[in-house]
């Protein structure tokens, strides 16, 4: 019997540095039937392994209409992705998943979407933008507001180029004061306070805000102005996974196992639990 904890091989397809300290990676099934049937949602994440070193928690930052591979990205800042980091295509690594509940996107029909990420966050807000993007007439409006320190801490750079070209599509991206450079056009200044002033319709919105927590803190109050309820915002905590499956305990906030119950969650349903995630 194969155990729970036993992780799928996965040939590395491709590799993409995205900044000087980010790859994104895109894998897929060494088992041909697994790679046919294997499905998830976006906003769900696994459990990727280099062999030997260890495992870490990182989203399916593709979408989830494409099918024959997935991809992950990941800042190299200990030892499992300093292995990572050094894959190359036709290299061997493990998966375990998916995990986790995923964004309700169908709930969001009929919507206009507000994504919001800073830095390293945008890899797990990638998968549900393409996933709209892609299903479009189900949803309203699109807004994409992105913020890096620098110029040069920007990942998936073009494929904001690219959804800015899309039908109803606005990306915003900005950058830390500092963090310019003569050629930026973009905005300059931290996200909240971009937020504020780029006038973001939010009548009939849901937000996905998804960054450091510092970001987030100051960014829900603009929201809120905004008029968009607590029901309607929601974020990710994947960074509380560890065993993936419920089974080890240190996952949970309260009554709720996040790598079970979330990581997705609505403001809503986060004030109803613990203040430790």
């Amino acid at each position: 019997m194969t155990s729970l904890y036993t992780p799928s091989l996965m040939e590395v397809v491709e590799v993409r540095r995205q900044t000087a300290d980010v790859k994104s990676v895109r894998i897929r099934f060494q088992d041909e039937a697994l790679r046919e049937n294997f499905s998830f949602r976006v906003g769900q994440f696994g459990m990727f392994s280099a062999f030997g070193v260890g495992e870490s928690t990182f989203n399916i930052c593709s979408s989830s209409d494409w099918k024959g591979f997935i991809e992950f990205c990941f800042r190299k800042t200990g030892r499992v992705t300093e292995a990572l980091w050094r894959v190359d295509a036709g290299d061997i690594i493990g998966f375990r998943g998916p995990y986790g509940n995923g964004y309700p996107m169908e709930a969001w029909e009929g919507k206009d979407l507000i994504f919001i990420g800073g830095g390293i966050a945008m890899p797990p807000i990638r998968c549900a933008i393409w996933y709209a993007i892609e299903n479009r007439a189900k949803f309203g409006d699109i807004t994409v507001v992105y913020g890096a320190r620098t110029t040069r801490d920007q990942v998936f750079a073009d494929e904001l180029d690219d959804w800015a070209k899309r039908e109803r599509v606005r990306v915003v991206r900005c950058v830390d004061p500092g963090g310019e450079t003569p050629e930026w056009t973009g905005e300059v200044g931290l996200i909240p306070h971009v937020l504020e002033r780029s006038n973001v319709p939010a009548s009939n919105a849901v937000a996905l805000v998804i960054g450091p927590p510092i970001m987030i803190k100051f960014t829900l109050p603009v929201l809120e102005k905004m008029g968009i309820p607590t029901s309607a915002i929601y974020t990710s905590i994947e960074n509380r996974m560890k065993c993936g499956i419920g089974k080890c305990g240190r996952c949970n906030c309260g009554p709720v196992y996040v790598c079970k119950d979330g990581p997705v969650f609505s403001l809503e349903q986060l004030a109803a639990l613990p203040m430790d995630y």
